[in-house]
């Protein structure tokens, strides 16, 4: 059953988001956790960095920069902006005309629409839960091949707040890449080419590569689910376009016979595409095209590409850009993620005030609680440790109650290299 976005935003009216804004920018915003991650242990990252601010009307405000965190929340709480983007660290602080960028993280994005040819319970901005399952398994496809693949620890999952999802790789390694090893990087990820009226857009090797047979293994555990809630063979046309992956022409006339006189399932008819016609390469391919990750390449190739930020609100729905907590992935509902109006509700029921401190963590009365909590804890803390092997006294910070716990690492600058080897190509990345 689809659920349309009046079904998923109930309680969300679009006319009041100006002042649900200027709520949220005033005491929710978790300011001085999103400048802790932004500025990597230097004031300096954080200056020479691009925002984007859409104001009401899509006037679109690029190269926008800030001195200090200071400067950032009120320029945030003035323009109250409807949508925040996040770009590059430029070499100077921009928008001087010879301003180049240095460094930015590695990001993918990951939106549902790109699955509309293959999913049959929703389209377009639509979601469910069962759809969701697609990104689910990209998700887990993705930050195996990041961590296992080239190494990297750093990476933060976060809800785009309609249809989608962001990844943010943040170690120095992936920050520090050029334009052609993104491109490589992402072209490594990408397996399913082909324009909209081919057929067959996946075609392996006789020889998988790891990272194929690794994607596979993540498919395989959740494909039988995805048959079923999708209904891939339900109709003539899904099973003829499935069985166009095979070559027993014989057989696959016999099954597509035997389908439209039998009334099966489309797992049992998939049980017996798989037994009868023995072709597990054939086989292979067609999870990988109907499962597979399918990323927007121009997001990850382009050091100078804007993407949404993590906890801004999304304008047409409410909901709020939380980070996804990545052990519970599987349980992560998007049509449970609190909107504006939620936590401005939330917030009106809570005592407002005491010391300046407490706050600035007003957030943790509301139902972001759980998502800054990961945040801080499974994302930033390990963050800033890291860096504490490549800079001098960094704060490391987590949310304790009411209150914060600080401590200081001290160590020296270290330098290292790393070798991302895939395939053919070779990725080298100086400190």
């Amino acid at each position: 059953m689809e659920a349309s976005e009046a079904t998923a935003v109930q309680g969300y009216d679009p006319s009041q988001l100006r002042e649900l804004l200027q709520v949220y920018y005033t005491w929710l915003f978790p300011y001085d956790r999103y400048f802790q991650w932004l500025q990597y242990g230097d004031i300096g990252t954080f200056s020479h960095r691009e925002f984007s601010f859409t104001l009401p009307g899509d006037i679109y405000v690029r190269y926008k920069s800030f001195e200090s965190q200071e400067e950032f929340e009120r320029e945030l709480k003035k323009d109250m902006p409807e949508k925040i983007d996040i770009g590059a660290v430029f070499s100077v602080q921009v928008p001087p005309a010879n301003f180049k960028p240095v460094q930015k993280e590695l990001v993918f994005d990951i939106d549902m629409t790109d699955y509309d040819e293959i999913r049959t319970c929703c389209k377009e901005a639509n979601i469910c839960n069962k759809c969701w399952k697609f990104i689910t398994v990209a998700m887990k496809t993705v930050d195996r091949a990041l961590r296992e693949d080239f190494g990297y620890k750093h990476i933060l999952w976060v809800y785009s707040g309609r249809r989608g999802v962001h990844c943010w790789v943040c170690d120095r390694e992936a920050r520090f890449l050029n334009q052609e090893s993104r491109v490589a990087v992402v072209e490594y990820l990408t397996l399913i080419k082909g324009g909209e009226h081919q057929v067959q857009k996946v075609k392996l090797p006789n020889h998988l590569h790891p990272s194929i047979s690794s994607a596979l293994n993540i498919i395989k555990h959740d494909f039988n689910t995805l048959m079923v809630e999708q209904d891939f063979l339900g109709t003539r046309d899904q099973c003829s376009k499935i069985l166009s992956f095979f070559k027993d022409e014989k057989k696959k006339q016999e099954l597509i016979a035997e389908f439209e006189t039998q009334r099966y399932s489309s797992d049992t008819k998939w049980s017996r595409l798989v037994t009868d016609l023995k072709q597990q390469e054939h086989v292979n391919e067609v999870m990988l095209q109907w499962a597979y990750p399918r990323l927007d390449v121009n997001v990850t190739k382009g050091i100078n590409h804007l993407l949404k930020s993590p906890f801004c609100i999304h304008p047409k729905t409410g909901r709020v850009c939380v980070p996804i907590d990545f052990k519970h992935l599987d349980i992560f509902d998007p049509m449970s993620v609190p909107t504006v109006s939620d936590l401005c509700q939330q917030l009106e029921k809570s005592e407002v005030g005491g010391e300046e401190k407490l706050r600035r963590l007003m957030y943790m009365k509301t139902s972001l609680q759980p998502y800054m909590s990961y945040f801080v804890r499974c994302f930033l803390n390990p963050l800033l440790q890291s860096l504490g092997t490549t800079a001098r006294g960094v704060l490391v910070m987590s949310d304790q109650g009411n209150g914060a716990h600080v401590h200081v690492i001290w160590s020296y600058l270290s330098l290292k290299y790393m070798y991302c080897m895939s395939g053919d190509f070779k990725i080298t990345i100086p400190s």
